[in-house]
């Protein structure tokens, strides 16, 4: 009797936890199908809002502004990650700890204070605000995030699999190509599909860095919102969010099929 009661808290506080965090988000969810233009108000179901969401022009500018930055800096960081966690794997330092932790700041610092860093930044630079300035933001914010994957993935790398290339005549290239780059291949794409999600929710380092003329789609709806949420919104909302849980669920799912393959060649 007393060990169920020890188990009922827990449970207790899971269920209102997974109430507080995903009740908003079934609310919104629910409402986007709303006949009603007042969102408190149901007034039936209809698919309207999708059809007039889907006619709206400026935003799929917005949508096609948000994955051409989410593609380019999420490949822009898988490369520099991938490097970064390589040579950190491959070198070693006395200060490499320190430089570990300085290369996972950008996760660590606010977003409005690194906004506000960027904009001070490229200011002093003189460089326009507009796509440029959101890829290189976004760019620097989304590396830690493959450098993390990918140097998880490299502590558990067999050595002994590069020794034997080299031995075989393989140079240091060909050895990173052939042998270290395969295996590290679902980290990547596991950082790569976070970096995506992150960059493409992000509207507090957008909005500090963003030109007159371009606009992301999480910018459009944060303007929209001031205005009053209308279920066009609710919509738009609710395919950003699954749009998301696909590329969270696709990165868990790389990283464990990564992590199975290990496994099985271990045994």
């Amino acid at each position: 009797m007393k060990k169920s009661k020890r188990m009922a808290l827990p449970k207790a506080y899971l269920v209102f936890l997974l109430l507080v965090m995903y009740l908003p988000i079934a609310l919104v969810i629910i409402y986007s199908f709303n006949a009603s233009r007042i969102s408190s108000v149901w007034n039936g179901f209809t698919l309207d809002w999708y059809r007039s969401l889907f006619r709206d022009r400026s935003m799929f500018e917005a949508l096609r502004n948000s994955v051409v930055l989410a593609v380019v800096s999420s490949c822009a960081a898988a490369v520099i990650g991938t490097l970064g966690a390589y040579g950190m794997s491959r070198v070693k330092l006395r200060g490499s700890g320190a430089m570990e932790y300085l290369s996972m700041l950008p996760i660590m610092i606010p977003e409005i204070i690194l906004g506000m860093v960027f904009l001070v930044f490229f200011s002093l630079i003189g460089l326009p605000f507009g796509m440029t300035t959101l890829i290189i933001a976004h760019t620097a914010f989304n590396i830690p995030y493959v450098f993390l994957m990918v140097k998880a993935r490299l502590a558990g790398f067999d050595g002994s699999l590069t020794d034997a290339a080299r031995d075989l005549g393989a140079g240091e290239l060909r050895t990173f190509t052939d042998i270290t780059l395969p295996l590290i291949a679902p980290a990547i794409l596991s950082g790569m599909l976070l970096s995506f999600a992150m960059s493409f929710d992000d509207v507090i380092i957008s909005v500090f860095v963003t030109g007159v003329n371009t606009n992301t789609l999480p910018i459009k709806i944060y303007s929209q919102i001031k205005t009053g949420v209308t279920p066009k919104t609710n919509a738009l909302c609710t395919l950003l969010f699954l749009v998301t849980v696909i590329l969270g669920l696709s990165s868990v799912l790389v990283s464990r099929r990564g992590a199975n393959r290990k496994s099985g060649k271990d045994e």
